[in-house]
């Protein structure tokens, strides 16, 4: 008598207690099984066309926030600030020095005065970026911070960009001087 438990086809054995019938699926026999419908999570598509803002195909969304990297001269490694695209390069240097004074960096900045720092674009860059310029117009988001040079002693407070002082030693040089390698 078939016992209630076992009602599927036991497979065939030889007298060495092998199996007669092999994989179907090693030998290329496909097993023919009822195909099972798959149970799909209901979803709703239509529920981004109740939005009232419209795209356009060509607007891309608009940045809130960027992350910078500011590597300050005698660092190891850069600061990364987050800041929005609408902020200054002024507000990104002060962000860069007080970020990096809170981590307890190495080398200790002698004063964490934002006006004692220029931002460049690396630092081999002569030209410092002009402090009320906004971020996003930038077009990078790797920096250099360097010290700013000292003001001069006679009084003035005209402080001279890394470029016209490069200019300012090229012509106080012979100028047969400057095309021999030294």
């Amino acid at each position: 008598m078939p016992s209630s438990k076992n009602n599927r086809k036991e497979p065939e054995k030889n007298r060495k207690g092998r199996l007669t019938e092999k994989a179907s699926s090693f030998h290329g026999r496909i097993p023919t099984m009822a195909p099972v419908e798959l149970r799909r999570p209901k979803t709703l598509p239509d529920l981004l066309l109740d939005r009232t803002v419209t795209m356009l195909p060509d607007a891309r969304p608009k940045l809130t926030k960027l992350l910078l990297n500011v590597t300050i001269q005698g660092s190891l490694g850069a600061v990364q600030v987050v800041m929005s695209p609408e902020n200054t390069v002024g507000d990104l240097i002060l962000a860069a020095v007080g970020q990096y004074s809170k981590e307890g960096r190495r080398p200790i900045l002698p004063s964490t005065d934002a006006s004692l720092f220029d931002l460049h674009y690396s630092q081999f860059s002569l030209e410092s970026l002009e402090r009320e310029e906004k971020l996003m117009a930038l077009g990078s988001r790797n920096f250099f911070l360097c010290n700013k040079k000292a003001a001069p002693k006679d009084g003035s407070k005209k402080t001279t960009s890394c470029s016209k002082e490069a200019e300012n030693v090229t012509k106080s040089v012979l100028p047969w001087l400057k095309f021999m390698n030294f």
